[in-house]
């Protein structure tokens, strides 16, 4: 008899490296959910096969709830990069045409939205370029449709009233379904920030907007100097 058939095979050598080893199964627990121990029991299946069965599905759906959150932190964080540099170009940009400019294209592009827009209840304190549509003057109209929400300080998220739709977006307002108003707020003058998407289920009442919260500040410190004191 030669060496080779001398030689153990796969399972022998587990099965020595198993016996010398007691305590493998204690060090390694995880390895117990992902083998199979049949127990002869008829067509019956016992209960020990029937614990393991299950608890093999829970430990699955438990990797694939934690894989899920996993990607979720990932991309609040990825999220979370791209707004810290959109405050950064914010506050790098020379005027307010740059910087609705630069805001408009983050948000539609970090916040898949249809429709993105300022209006600042407050005179432009500068004279020598065009306002843009952005600056609405003290127009009491505005400024109730959106009093409670400048003053509560705080988002609001999901189905916009149909009046406050048409005064932000325009003849596209009836087009809108779901949306976000963010406050802006300033000395003596209030604004607002809207998103808006055809999507009904893209903004929610409930969902995280505590970034678009934190942006909604940032901007207001940023359009500070730009708004004229009554």
């Amino acid at each position: 008899m030669n060496d080779e058939e001398n030689k153990p095979t796969a399972a022998e050598s587990v099965a020595d490296f198993l016996r010398n080893n007691p305590d493998f199964f204690n060090e390694h627990p995880e390895l117990l959910t992902q083998i199979k121990i049949p127990h002869p029991s008829g067509d019956a299946v016992s209960l020990v096969e029937r614990q393991m069965s299950l608890l093999r599905e829970q430990n699955e759906k438990t990797r694939q709830k934690l894989d899920e959150l996993i990607e979720i932190a990932r991309a609040n964080e990825e999220l979370a990069r791209r707004m810290h540099m959109l405050g950064l170009n914010l506050m790098d940009a020379h005027d307010p045409q740059e910087i609705f400019a630069t805001l408009y294209d983050s948000l539609r592009q970090n916040f898949d939205a249809d429709f993105v827009t300022v209006r600042v209840f407050g005179e432009p304190a500068f004279v020598d370029k065009p306002a843009g549509d952005e600056f609405v003057g003290h127009d009491p109209k505005g400024e109730h449709l959106f009093q409670s929400v400048i003053k509560k300080r705080q988002p609001i998220c999901g189905h916009l009233k149909r009046q406050q739709q048409v005064y932000l977006f325009g003849d596209e307002g009836d087009r809108i379904s779901s949306g976000v108003m963010v406050p802006l707020h300033g000395d003596d003058w209030g604004g607002i920030m809207a998103i808006g998407s055809y999507d009904a289920e893209r903004f929610h009442p409930g969902m995280g907007v505590e970034l678009l919260g934190n942006l909604g500040e940032i901007l207001s410190i940023i359009l500070k100097p730009w708004v004229a004191l009554r």
